[in-house]
């Protein structure tokens, strides 16, 4: 497939390599310096999806100009979530199609689903007191991380709102190179219960989002990862 990749940092360089490695093509590459580009729907032409890691300033204005050029997006960029129901009605409206997850990890995916299903179990136990860490490098813009407020907004709502975490109480570390640690623990005074997952590189979520924009391309929707892993 033909790529366009919004967002030439670390990321991008990243998922670049990951397309190159399975056959695909990158016909074109964003970044702040030429992001003009996407004004001009010509540009676009050719290209089967468009993989957008940008900042949480620029990821709504990039989201929403590659859809509407017609070109099927997938978006990992965080911190700019609350206007992700205008992106999607947008994508009804044009008939297209968009992918968003906070983190394309496959191990971070499973650990939603744990996150899920432990919520519901601990709702039933008020002695336990939780708590959401979350590391990455000190290069990243926004805190908590899109990951950790996915982890306690599907925590409240997989415990009917028993279980809350404001975002605010979320712990942030920002450290080195840290490609990104997600714990969720569980506290009472008798013992300590923990789910966590620490991502090795950057590599997992470049291949994680590259296997979701294979699968993007030809459909029409707003999708996310448990569409795409059927969990």
């Amino acid at each position: 497939m033909n790529v366009a990749i919004i967002g030439y940092g670390k990321m991008g360089k990243e998922i670049e390599k990951v397309l190159v490695e399975r056959g695909h093509k990158v016909v074109l590459t964003i970044d702040v310096d030429n992001s003009y580009l996407l004004d001009c729907k010509e540009n676009m032409k050719g290209v089967d999806v468009a993989i957008e890691f940008t900042s949480p300033a620029t990821a709504y204005d990039n989201i929403k100009r590659c859809l509407m050029c017609g070109v099927p997006t997938l978006s990992g960029s965080t911190g700019w979530i609350e206007q992700k129901n205008e992106i999607d009605t947008l994508c009804g409206n044009l008939n297209g199609a968009f992918f968003y997850s906070s983190n394309y990890s496959l191990g971070v995916n499973v650990l939603f689903r744990l996150n899920r299903w432990l919520a519901k179990v601990m709702a039933q136990l008020p002695q336990y007191e939780v708590k959401i860490e979350e590391t990455h490098h000190v290069h990243k813009l926004d805190a908590p991380s899109g990951t950790a407020w996915t982890l306690a907004t599907e925590m409240e709502s997989a415990s009917d709102g028993k279980l809350h975490v404001e975002r605010g109480d979320i712990i942030s570390y920002r450290e080195g190179e840290v490609p990104g640690i997600h714990t969720v623990t569980y506290e009472s005074e008798e013992d300590t219960l923990s789910i966590s997952h620490s991502a090795k590189s950057r590599r997992g979520l470049a291949l994680g989002a590259v296997l979701a924009a294979e699968w993007l391309v030809g459909r029409k929707g707003v999708f996310g990862m448990d569409d795409f892993l059927a969990i």
